[in-house]
């Protein structure tokens, strides 16, 4: 089968890397590389995935350019990577908006739910926009318990459903020449390499810059920012359970997990973002594909976004701004949920799925080994 001019390119940097094998120490990539002797799209969408994009490979690469092989790993399978989300969304008619989806789209949803909640409100309860909040009710005056619960429940679930969809055309596509199940000591090892970014240190370095000099910056930033995620998805299902199985409504007092998780993850959504957004612009414009700068920035805006009209909120929920805020926030939530198949939320899912694979292969060669 005829490869798109993507995969072409990244099968003829492979090719050539499978024959100098020079970085095979770096990362996955490369021992994951050399256990194919030809590449598949699926194969192709595999080993981006498993991509961290730090650069070493690039700085240690005797091909790079101005070589006349021009072997640029980072920067090729940044392409790929970015064109494997958009090639596995679900469902195919909405593949398009990942061509689409920048920062002024993503801003343009989130305040546009937020200016449709504050028309609704200001055409009925004007008030409520601009008076002091005392009563601990007060966030349901702007918007209903049931009705929020409806609104952003739907949504989730719609993204989940989309999101399981990109996965199983995703791990079909990549598992062709892996057949093992998966088993429990596979997903154990991609879920330590995940949460600890293990390949995101460039061999033992970190990230290579623009003055290629390495640092572990990137990845602080990555785990403010992942980890930020899931303590205020945590607060967000903590606050659920208390509501329903307790009997304990929000708001809540500074010290119950809700209110202490949702502000850990808050501000990890606020330093890493910007800390994420910074790095990008830091690092040598050659490791980086210009096309996927606005599907990233797009998704970092959200992330910070989020936290940041988060935070703002439990400042300010007893003053006049917490209508407003309010409203803001919600935005920013449900315009996260909705854009989260198409943007650039999957590379963790998809990225989590390579390593499940490459921990299946390694076991393969593991039980070789021990049968020789």
């Amino acid at each position: 089968m005829q490869l798109a001019d993507h995969h072409a390119e990244a099968e003829r940097l492979m090719t050539i890397c499978n024959a100098c094998r020079y970085c095979e120490g770096l990362c996955a990539v490369f021992p994951a590389m050399e256990m194919r002797r030809s590449f598949g799209a699926g194969d192709l969408d595999y080993l981006a995935n498993l991509c961290h994009g730090c650069g070493a490979c690039y700085v240690d690469c005797q091909f790079s350019p101005p070589h006349e092989f021009e072997v640029n790993v980072p920067r090729t399978l940044a392409t790929v990577r970015a064109r494997s989300y958009r090639d596995h969304a679900w469902p195919g008619f909405l593949r398009s908006l990942f061509d689409h989806n920048g920062l002024a789209i993503s801003l343009a949803a989130a305040l546009g739910v937020a200016g449709f909640i504050l028309g609704f409100v200001s055409w009925h309860q004007p008030a409520v926009l601009v008076e002091a909040h005392r009563d601990p009710s007060s966030f349901y005056a702007l918007m209903p318990h049931e009705a929020m619960v409806t609104l952003f429940g739907t949504a989730f679930l719609l993204a989940l459903v989309a999101l399981a969809m990109g996965f199983r055309s995703f791990w079909r596509a990549a598992r062709e020449q892996i057949p093992e199940p998966a088993g429990g000591g596979s997903l154990l090892q991609a879920l330590r390499d995940a949460g600890t970014l293990r390949y995101l240190d460039g061999g033992g370095v970190g990230c290579y810059n623009e003055d290629e000099r390495p640092t572990d910056n990137r990845r602080f930033y990555h785990h403010l920012t992942f980890y930020g995620f899931l303590l205020c998805f945590a607060a967000t299902t903590s606050a659920t359970l208390m509501h329903y199985l307790l009997d304990m409504p929000a708001p809540y007092a500074w010290y119950m997990p809700p209110k202490v998780l949702g502000t850990l993850g808050g501000l990890g959504l606020i330093v890493g973002p910007v800390g994420l957004f910074l790095a990008r612009i830091r690092r040598d414009p050659e490791l980086n594909d210009a096309d996927c700068s606005g599907i990233d920035t797009a998704f970092i805006g959200m992330l910070f976004g989020t936290g940041l009209t988060g935070i703002l909120l439990m400042l300010l929920r007893q003053t006049p701004a917490m209508g407003i805020m309010l409203a803001l926030h919600l935005g920013f939530v449900l315009a996260l949920f909705v854009t989260m198949p198409y943007s650039k939320f999957v590379h963790g899912i998809y990225r989590y799925a390579a390593l499940v694979l490459y921990a299946l292969e390694r076991r393969r060669l593991g039980s070789k080994a021990d049968r020789s």
